[in-house]
């Protein structure tokens, strides 16, 4: 086996952008990630903040040109351009303002060994489920339940994935197990289409409240 491994942001990146570079080499030191935006205005860093987990993070504008907001504040981001931002409950993103801008995210808790977040498993599954393939949904939730260990958001589209197939009892126990772990999967489940097939269930309501 090989001490090192090579790839590019071109074969990894996704039609959506994202290129997961974390989840593709594995990664177990620290999240990196690359993001592009085609073309200006695009989404390239969503709005975010990251004190669910403690991150620091650094943001490097590798091609194009992006704005960023962090706080309160706009900083320019030209090619080549480093932004670090220290304190993980500062609200952040970028905007694409030319063609192909990609930003190179890399980011980890001080002082604490890394622990890999389930988001990058469950843009999948989203797309999924909005694709209307609750199976396929399913299937990748089952397969990543055990890589780790913030599972809630898993265990939720879990749930309005079985609710989607009908199998009401999983869908109950899993959304349980979400609001257990994640107190805003409550309100989230009382408008979600996905979990329409529950809502005449007294289980449903119980889990509400």
């Amino acid at each position: 086996m090989s001490g090192y491994e090579t790839a590019s942001l071109e074969e990894l990146r996704r039609d959506d952008g994202w290129a997961p570079i974390r989840l593709a080499l594995d990664i177990r030191s620290f999240g990196i990630n690359g993001w592009t935006g085609r073309t200006p205005g695009d989404i390239v860093i969503p709005a975010h903040d990251e004190a669910p987990t403690g991150h620091e993070e650094l943001y490097l504008v590798t091609a194009g040109r992006a704005t960023f907001s962090i706080g309160e504040e706009e900083v320019d981001g030209p090619a080549g351009t480093i932004v670090f931002v220290r304190d993980p409950r500062l609200r952040r993103g970028a905007v694409a303002r030319e063609p192909a801008t990609t930003v190179l995210t890399v980011g980890a808790t001080p002082g604490a060994a890394f622990v890999p977040r389930a988001w990058e498993a469950d843009r999948d599954v989203l797309a999924q489920l909005e694709a209307g393939r609750p199976e396929e949904a399913k299937r990748l939730v089952t397969e990543a339940l055990d890589r780790y260990e913030d599972r809630s958001v898993l265990l939720y589209n879990l749930a309005c994935a079985e609710a989607l197939l009908g199998e009401t009892d999983g869908a109950l126990d899993h959304l349980r197990e979400a609001i257990a772990g994640e107190s805003k999967a409550a309100e989230w489940a009382r408008e979600d289409a996905d979990l329409a097939s529950l809502r005449d269930d007294p289980r449903f309501a119980e889990l509400l409240g």
